[in-house]
Order: structure tokens, then sequence, then C-alpha cells
């Protein structure tokens, strides 16, 4: 894609530090935007494609908890830039430079940036999340900021009127200026022309450099004056904005032709799942194969699926994936998959049965044994005949259970051979 000399002047800036604790146990032992999705991505990959394919090419990523998975992913599977021409993706950890303390929020994460920030002169600053899925081009939300003469754009998206209070809700006028901020409101404003839906706030801000550089310092001088505040965008510093800056909302819509306008927040492990098994269905809203706008991660020197026993024997022993997305490295040797995710280097053996479930990186599922609605981290072994996600009072003795009955079974689980 032919970069658009105007995009120099913006940085992007991911942030990456959150916890992730709504999705423990897969946020354990690596950060939020360093899980798994799809088989052979991060979750963080599809904003830094999105980046990329809008034509951006600096990029700070603001590590925090557990950042060494992540930070090993950006550097072996983002490195592709020319220092020379000004190119980069870089990770910055806490520094400390401005205090004592470790990122308190999504505001207090850019204020301890500013020197970095400013290093780079850049008269715009885009501020993204490191775990939401979507696919949009900034570059349109960039021009759309310059033509409306904003001070702060905002992403925003028509969400379900019943789903609104889970996030922060813009109230628009006729030109699309934001007029009131609702963070999770209990009864969420609906859109003029749509009672059935309000507007959400994606998480995507775009800000003119000395905007941005002001509030946050305004909110860390509150801080330590001892007001309250949760050093949050969406929480502390749009509301505040509303009244006294040239705040307007940009329409999301997908850069794939006739693509619906997907974005979801993974929150929680039943969101994770939901949108991992959106991807296998015919038809995904998430299409992970557009050529037009690539989803890009780090390369695998890995050997194709390979699947065995092609016909079945008198035993039963067939290896087939249906409707599934297989990883490279795996083998299915006379297994049966239906309606799953395979990482790579996994291994079904003979007669073993996943339905319905995620399986991340070289996770073994023994013989015989049967897997159904389960997510099973990195490095698993099922043992032989074991069966999980069919008795659910005895998965709960073991395993974690999300809200809607999800079994999950975390990196580095030892799983007790059948008794």
């Amino acid at each position: 894609m032919r970069r658009d000399r105007t995009l120099r002047d913006v940085l992007s800036v991911v942030l990456a530090g959150g916890q992730g604790e709504r999705l423990s146990p897969l946020t354990r032992h690596r950060a939020k935007p360093a899980v798994p999705f799809g088989g052979i991505y991060r979750i963080i990959d599809f904003t830094l494609s999105n980046i990329i394919n809008s034509g951006l090419r600096r990029t700070f990523v603001l590590t925090q908890y557990k950042s060494a998975s992540l930070e090993r992913h950006v550097k072996l599977g983002w490195n592709i830039f020319s220092a020379e021409l000004g190119e980069y993706v870089y990770t910055v950890p806490p520094q400390l430079r401005v205090g004592e303390f470790w990122y308190r929020g999504t505001a207090d994460a850019i204020f301890q940036n500013l020197y970095s920030i400013d290093a780079e002169h850049p008269k715009q600053v885009l501020i993204l999340s490191g775990d939401h899925l979507y696919k949009m081009d900034y570059s349109e939300m960039i021009a759309y900021h310059r033509d409306t003469g904003a001070t702060v754009t905002v992403a925003s998206i028509p969400v379900p009127l019943e789903e609104a209070k889970r996030f922060g809700v813009l109230v628009v006028d006729g030109e699309r200026r934001v007029i009131d901020f609702q963070e999770k409101p209990d009864d969420p404003r609906p859109l003029p022309d749509d009672p059935t839906r309000s507007l959400a706030n994606m998480g995507v801000y775009l800000f003119e450099t000395d905007t941005l550089r002001r509030l946050v310092t305004e909110e860390a001088e509150r801080a330590s004056r001892g007001e309250p505040t949760s050093h949050d965008f969406g929480k502390d510093i749009l509301p505040r904005c509303v009244e006294q800056e040239r705040i307007f909302a940009f329409s999301f819509k997908s850069p794939d032709p006739d693509g619906p306008a997907y974005w979801r927040d993974i929150g929680t492990l039943d969101s994770y799942y939901a949108a991992s098994m959106d991807l296998v269905s015919v038809q995904p809203e998430l299409n992970l194969y557009s050529t037009g706008w690539p989803m890009r991660t780090r390369p695998m020197n890995l050997p194709p699926a390979k699947f065995v026993f092609g016909q079945d024997t008198p035993e039963g022993r067939i290896g087939v994936a249906i409707d599934s997305i297989v990883a490279p490295g795996t083998i299915i040797s006379g297994g049966r998959v239906e309606n799953s995710i395979l990482g790579f280097k996994t291994r079904v053996n003979s007669y073993a049965r996943v339905n319905d479930s995620i399986l991340m990186d070289m996770v073994e599922i023994g013989r015989h044994a049967k897997v159904k609605r389960a997510i099973i981290d990195k490095g698993v072994v099922v043992p032989e005949g074991c069966e999980i996600g069919f008795d659910p009072e005895e998965d709960a003795k073991h395993f974690q259970i999300s809200d809607s009955g999800v079994v999950v079974i975390a990196k580095g689980t030892v799983i007790p051979p059948k008794s």
C-alpha cells in the first residue's frame, strides 16, 4: 500500500499493558494482547496490521504486565521496517521517568511517556488498544479529524442498547460533534435516528499532540492534589474535554468491500471463545482471508498441517478436520476435529474427538480422548481416554469453567491419566 506523506506526522501508540484479569488463566503467564487467537495470531496482531495497512510507520507499543512474551512476539514478528526511513515499531516498558508509579491507567501511561512522544515531534497522536479485534483504516479517521478541525476524534460504532451498558457511550449533535459522554451508563442514550442502539466508544482516539499533552498533564496534576481519578481516557479525560475541546465522533466502517463493521473487545473468556468460534463459520464476520486488508503475524518456519489415515478403518480411525482452522506443524493422526481451532504443532491422535474447541500450540490429544467446548492452552497433554467438556461437575474439580460453561485449561496444567 502506498504511504500518504501526510501520515508521517502521526505517531501511533498502542496501549498493551493491561493485566486482563477476566481472561485468566489465559493471561496467567502472558499479557492480554499476547494471547493467541485464530490459530496463528496474537490479539495485538490485529491492531498492528491495521497500523501497517493504514500507511502508518511510527509506532510505540506500551507494555507493562507479564510483557516478555509480547515483547518477543513484536521483536520477532514486526521487525520489518527501515530505520533509515524513520520507520519502527518499538516496545516501551514503564520507565518511572516522572514518578515512582507503574502505569495507573490509560491516561497515565501516555503521561509517563510524553518525553518519548515529544521526541518524535508528531502533529497528531493516534492512541489504540492492543486487545481489540477489528479491521480499520486509520487514515480515513485521520483525514476526517483534519477536515473537521477537531482537536480530539473518537472512533465510534453503533451497538444494541442492552449492550451499551458495557461501553462508553457518545452523544453527538447533527454534525457528529460529541456533546456528552457516558461511561458504562445504566441508562444509555440511544441514537437520535435509532432508539434501539447507542453510539459506543471503540477506544480509538486521535489527538492533536498539544491537546493530548495538556489533557494528560492536567489529569496528573489533579491526582497530585489528591483529587479522585482512575487515570483513564474514557472515565476521566473525555468527559472533561467535551465542553472545552472540538471533539468529534468518527463512524467506523470495515476496509473490506461489503464487509461488516466488526469490532470486539475481548474482555472475558466467553467473548474470546465466541469471537474464536465465529472464525470457523462459513462466512465469518471477521474475514482473515481478505487480500485487500491482510492480517500479519510472526512468520513460523513449520511444515504444513498433516492429516493421516484418510480412509475410515473398521475400528473407526480417520484423520479429518471439518469446519476448522488448523495451523502449520499440526498433525491429525486418525482423530476427528470439528468446528475447532488448532494452533501450531498440535497433535490429535487416533480415535480422539475434538468439537467446538480451541487448542493452542503444542497441545496433544491422546488416543480415544474426547474434548468438547474447551479452551486448552499451550503445551497441555490430554491423556488417552480422558473426556473434557462432558461432565461439568467433574471438570469443575480440576479446571476453570467460564460463565457459559466453556472448560478452560491453563498452560502448564498436568492432567492425570484416566483411572
